[in-house]
């Protein structure tokens, strides 16, 4: 070959590499990001996945499309988001129920830890309790009394077994020696349709899930699941007021495949707690009973790793087995 021609071979290949190179390292985002979402549309997640989605458009630059993947106990949209490329167009709305599927399950397809990537917690959920306005309590103190007299019949409703609402009635049936019933339900839906015409008796629900009737006054509101009381309804006790110790506090976040680039994750986590700190972000939360929980990637790790042996505690305690 000609030396000329050498030249100009080696120029055409050099520039093939520096284009591969350019495209591997294009900015982030390069096109739409899917915010998978594990649950139904509709429910509490996914209200809050929408918000995150459109309010993150204005962060990054480029539209967040919302994938509800339910199924399994949100087993099918963790393992779908643990799978997918690591570039940082595919992120993940977990929540507390992620973190308990590691004890609740004895097999999962992927592992919470190894493969998915803390990015930033987003809110903290309480659960309330919360009774048909027919039984004849008014608080918590009053709620004990009549669940641990033997001539009441109290039976409390949930979304399944192994949910963080049978949980939370387990974990109060141990702590405070009342005797209520367990009634498993295929999701809150039905379980609170059948409280509000009272086949059952009492409820450990999210609390957006409930507010409304809360403020109907077809449902009385007993406690709070959370160590400290809600800002939405401060005159309602939290249960630890009454149980020192009991605690059933609920959560949601953003993770991301395990190998996504830390400065995506890095350029996730800013966008993220700026969305946290925005008034409306704040008040959207509030009129579901959240706070916001911004923090850094580490932080939320660190949270996460103290996450599950809690939740492996609380299943023990209530027996249940998801498969």
């Amino acid at each position: 070959m000609r030396p000329v021609m050498k030249i100009v071979s080696a120029l055409i290949v050099s520039s093939l590499f520096m284009a591969q190179g350019a495209s591997a390292q294009a900015p982030w985002p390069s096109k739409p990001v899917t915010l998978v979402v594990p649950f139904a549309p509709g429910g509490s997640t996914d209200v809050t996945g929408r918000m995150l989605a459109a309010k993150l458009k204005a962060e990054i630059g480029q539209t967040v499309i919302v994938e509800n993947r339910g199924g399994a106990g949100g087993n099918l949209g963790a393992d779908y988001a643990a799978k997918a490329a690591p570039d940082g167009h595919t992120i993940f709305l977990a929540t507390s129920t992620h973190a308990t599927n590691v004890s609740l399950y004895s097999k999962l397809p992927y592992d919470f830890v190894r493969d998915l990537a803390p990015v930033s917690q987003v809110a903290y959920i309480p659960n309330a309790l919360v009774v048909n306005a027919k039984v004849p309590v008014k608080n918590l103190a009053e709620f004990l009394a009549y669940a641990r007299d033997p001539k009441n019949d109290v039976r409390y409703g949930s979304a399944g077994n192994g949910s963080s609402l049978h949980i939370a009635g387990a974990l109060f049936n141990s702590m405070g020696g009342t005797r209520m019933l367990h009634v498993p339900y295929k999701g809150s839906g039905p379980a609170i349709l059948d409280l509000l015409g009272g086949q059952i008796e009492a409820m450990f629900s999210p609390l957006v899930d409930v507010l409304p009737h809360i403020k109907s006054g077809r449902l009385t509101a007993i406690g709070i699941t959370t160590k400290k009381r809600s800002a939405t309804m401060p005159d309602v006790a939290a249960i630890n007021e009454a149980l020192p110790g009991y605690e059933v506090a609920l959560w949601n976040g953003i993770l991301v495949p395990s190998k996504t680039p830390p400065e995506i994750i890095n350029k996730l986590n800013v966008a993220i707690n700026k969305i946290l700190q925005q008034p409306e972000t704040v008040s959207l939360l509030a009129d579901q009973g959240s706070e916001p929980a911004p923090g850094s990637p580490a932080q939320f790790r660190e949270f996460i790793a103290k996450e599950i042996p809690h939740w492996k505690k609380l299943v023990e305690i209530s027996g249940a087995r998801a498969d």
